[in-house]
């Protein structure tokens, strides 16, 4: 078994860029409805199949293991995040009230998985694995040992906090209040994996925010 180290973190780091990379080329060069939908597959197969891979060969000790505790940490931290999110909002970035994108007053096609299924059930799962699983793993294990567990835990959470915010402002909107909470359910989901060795308190955080996010925007879509 190999551990999680550089061969993982680049390996990483390739899938991420290709899916970003290739998911742009898609929507400049397809003049359709559905590229969107296409170059969000794209970026969630580049974070899937590196992840895959790690997996494959290793497994850190107690990385999935669940305990009741991880649902505790996922809707109450949640709840916490999306507040902050709406205190943020409404005080002059993306508004008070989301909504979905719409074209002539229809939602296009495929948001159903862009902006519903995706966010709700594909995104927290892929995401969390990858970037807290892999990445934050990955970083901690390398530095671990010439830095130290608190410096390298830092460094890790920093850096996977960083390329979260990346992919997100790459592939998504890139408002001030976006960008901060963004970043704060990073950290946040980051260091539930740090404190506790476990993957699925950060899963449950970001399955939990983002249904608050898409109902909050159903309510802007319709009321607009």
């Amino acid at each position: 078994m190999r551990r999680w180290r550089e061969w993982a973190f680049a390996a990483g780091l390739i899938g991420l860029g290709l899916g970003v990379l290739v998911g742009a080329v898609v929507e400049w060069v397809w003049d359709s409805p559905w590229a969107p939908v296409v170059a969000t597959v794209l970026v969630w197969i580049g974070m899937v199949v590196p992840t895959v891979l790690a997996f494959r060969r290793s497994r850190p000790v107690g990385l999935l293991r669940f305990r009741a505790v991880d649902l505790l940490w996922g809707v109450g931290l949640a709840t916490a995040l999306r507040l902050i999110q709406g205190w943020l909002a409404a005080g002059g970035g993306a508004g008070a009230l989301p909504s979905f994108t719409t074209v002539d007053g229809a939602l296009p096609a495929g948001w159903w998985l862009t902006d519903l299924l995706g966010p709700i059930v594909i995104a927290p799962p892929v995401e969390e694995l990858f970037f807290r699983g892999l990445l934050l793993v990955t970083v901690f294990t390398m530095l671990r040992r010439p830095l130290g567990q608190v410096a390298a835990g830092i460094i890790a959470m920093m850096v996977s906090t960083g390329l979260f915010v990346l992919a997100h402002t790459l592939t998504g909107t890139a408002t001030a209040d976006a960008v901060i909470t963004t970043a704060l359910l990073g950290l946040t989901c980051a260091a539930i994996v740090m404190l506790t060795g476990r993957i699925w308190g950060a899963v449950l955080v970001h399955a939990a925010y983002n249904p608050s996010y898409v109902a909050l925007a159903a309510i802007g879509t319709l009321v607009q």
